[in-house]
């Protein structure tokens, strides 16, 4: 039986991968496209309906919870953040416009008596439409509450208090030397094991990529991705489904063998095999490891990783994923993905796509099953080295560079979902959100508002709730597009059902509405 035919098997077609070109594409073809399931409704609204919806936002700042919020008696009430055609002091952290790949226009001061706010929105709006290139698209003034983190504290005590969240997230250098010595162990262990002559994947190596080399890991270091590599082999890719994400993977012809072919199945290399010999020799190999109680994990359906328990000497979580490495040019489904042009820069974006990518044995749903012999891109490598060189200025966060609050706003985020998820861990609704989710987010986040004056350290409460702002959006609309793969989309029914979207959303607000009492929690 063809491997290729499931309970809803769609026809493959091949895919021809884009050779990267001196200088990037456009980001216009991809905004135009996703233009009608936007995140964010378009800039260029009639003024009417922008005052109409005036009157409403009021509303929308209040509580999730039962009971009034009210102000103290002489607080300062805070702005929210500012759009294009707004003014905002130089160096302030500016709005996040949703689904644009470039920067709101330049901040401009409103003419002196030239009418009300709606006619300057307006007039914005009708040049927008006006003006050439991709379109431009914003988040509702309505939809956007002024940040509020707690009914009676200041902007200050705000800005303290995240400061103090993420003193308590910092991981203590002896706990990451004893964890990562652990883990280390581990790894060598199986790596020798896997790398014996009579292993089928003995060319195998390990990928340093996950939060821990990231260096956005936060809490405690008892979680961690383990990525090995297989490379040396020349594939070719055959798309599955429309999304972009999933693949069949043939071998080009090898006159010396290959180790792998007894994974095949009618020429396609089956994922679900490789998966299962690897982590049956994975499953020997711990055996033999002295010194360490470690247990493997129950197998996850759908899931690429092989989770390892270690009990002793501390409780870890090793999540060990096999991935075959390419060095072809990326898919042409990835054309109009890593938006970074006006943040990171084209050059920069050239140099990252002549990188190799990964194809991790993810399988694709098909209905209430899986295809088992698909394959999944993964760009690990590529996000490491964006968190890892991520400022405008190339010496963005260095020493003696100017510093800026993007990975603190990314620790903030993954933590509140860490947090909520424990809170609600009886119930499912949270199952299928992880922290993959706001990373792609954040990345969005980045691109939109490019500049490092913009991150700047003061402005985290501002650059936080820019990023709370855009995640709620996402998962309003069910709209949340693979950093690379735009085609791709993460909120999808199929990925995420809409109550669980639903949830997640009422319980953000709540915390955002209250202070993020969830921070002080557990």
């Amino acid at each position: 039986m063809d491997p290729r035919q499931g309970k809803a098997t769609r026809t493959p077609k091949k895919v021809e991968a884009a050779a990267p070109k001196g200088s990037a594409p456009s980001a216009g073809g991809a905004l135009e496209k996703s233009d009608k399931s936007s995140p964010a409704s378009g800039a260029a609204q009639s003024s009417r309906e922008r005052c109409g919806r005036a009157g409403k936002s009021e509303s929308l700042r209040r509580k999730s919870a039962p009971g009034p919020q009210e102000r103290p008696q002489g607080a300062r009430s805070k702005k929210a953040p500012l759009c294009a055609g707004d003014t905002e002091p130089l160096g302030a952290a500016t709005c996040v416009c949703l689904e644009g790949e470039r920067p709101s226009a330049p901040l401009r001061a409103p003419v002196p008596g030239g009418g009300s706010r709606c006619e300057e929105d307006a007039e914005s709006a009708r040049e927008q439409r006006s003006a050439p290139g991709p379109k431009e698209l914003r988040i509702p003034r309505s939809l956007v509450p002024a940040p509020n983190l707690g009914r009676r504290e200041s902007a200050d005590g705000a800005y303290i208090k995240l400061r103090a969240v993420l003193e308590k997230l910092k991981l203590r250098r002896q706990e990451i030397t004893s964890a990562a010595e652990i883990v280390n162990g581990v790894v060598d262990c199986l790596l020798r094991r896997l790398q014996s002559c009579e292993s089928a994947f003995k060319g195998i190596s390990q990928l340093r990529t996950g939060s821990y080399y990231e260096r956005v890991k936060i809490s405690a270091p008892n979680e961690f991705d383990i990525m090995f590599k297989l490379d040396g082999y020349r594939i070719q890719l055959e798309e599955y489904g429309d999304s972009g994400a999933f693949y069949f993977v043939k071998f080009r012809r090898n006159p010396n063998g290959n180790p792998l072919n007894q994974f095949l199945e009618k020429e396609v290399l089956s994922a679900s095999k490789v998966l299962a010999k690897f982590r049956t020799i994975i499953k020997e190999e711990i055996k033999n490891i002295k010194d360490i109680d470690i247990v493997l994990e129950r197998k996850k359906r759908g899931s690429p990783a092989v989770t390892l328990l270690i009990r002793k000497p501390k409780e870890i979580s090793v999540d060990v994923i096999l991935a075959l490495e390419s060095k072809s040019s990326w898919p042409v489904s990835t054309q109009e993905g890593l938006p970074i042009h006006n943040w990171l820069g084209t050059k920069v974006r050239t140099e990252l796509r002549r990188q190799p990518y990964y194809l991790v044995p993810k399988n694709a749903k098909e209905g209430n099953d899986f295809q088992e012999e698909t394959w999944r891109l993964s760009f690990s490598n590529i996000e490491k080295d964006i968190l890892n060189n991520h400022g405008k200025s190339k010496t963005c966060c260095e020493n003696n560079g100017v510093k800026c609050c993007r990975k603190s706003c990314l620790k903030l985020m993954k933590y509140l979902l860490e947090q909520l998820k424990k809170k609600f861990e009886n119930r499912k609704e949270l199952n299928k959100f992880c922290s993959y989710h706001v990373k792609t987010a954040f990345f969005h986040v980045c691109a939109l508002v490019p500049n490092d004056s913009q991150w700047h350290p003061e402005n985290l409460v501002e650059c936080f709730d820019n990023c709370v702002t855009y995640f709620l959006q996402c998962l309003r609309t069910e709209q949340l597009r693979h950093y690379f793969i735009p085609g791709f989309n993460l909120f999808s029914p199929d990925e995420v059902n809409k109550i669980s979207k639903e949830f997640l959303s009422r319980q953000i607000e709540y915390e955002r509405n209250n202070g993020f009492p969830v921070f002080g929690e557990f």
